[in-house]
């Protein structure tokens, strides 16, 4: 895990953007690409004992899978992936090469909306600076 993946100036942008759509229903962020992946918020009431190594393995392997098997399909284009768990649920928003998962509490599907909008804005906006 990489402490420094990301400047301090977009860490700060998308635990905002992620604290905007979904207010104290967020438990955690993660950003991860490829090759490394760093947590960017933890509420104050959860415990650091999450095996994030492993979530982001899975996830991004899933992304990749997911993609390829549901492209041309008459859905339409991936958008997100929403898993529902008995104490919350993980939203993982990817672009190709970068995405996020976020943890919240219940949530509406409008609330999921206007997260995965709001995060693919941001990480669109990182590519197209280059960074």
């Amino acid at each position: 895990m990489d402490d420094d993946l990301l400047p301090e100036q977009a860490r700060d942008r998308l635990t905002t953007t992620c604290r905007t759509a979904v207010g104290d229903s967020l438990r955690s962020l993660t950003y991860f690409n490829r090759f490394d992946y760093q947590q960017l918020y933890l509420r104050g009431d959860l415990e650091q004992d999450a095996d994030l190594n492993s979530f982001i393995g899975n996830e991004w392997h899933d992304f990749k899978t997911t993609q390829d098997a549901y492209r041309g399909s008459e859905l339409g284009e991936y958008r997100y992936t929403i898993r529902v768990f008995q104490n919350g649920y993980l939203v993982r928003i990817t672009l190709e090469d970068s995405g996020v998962f976020v943890t919240t509490d219940g949530i509406t599907m409008q609330d999921f909306e206007a997260l995965s909008a709001a995060v693919v804005e941001t990480l669109e906006e990182w590519e197209g600076d280059g960074n």
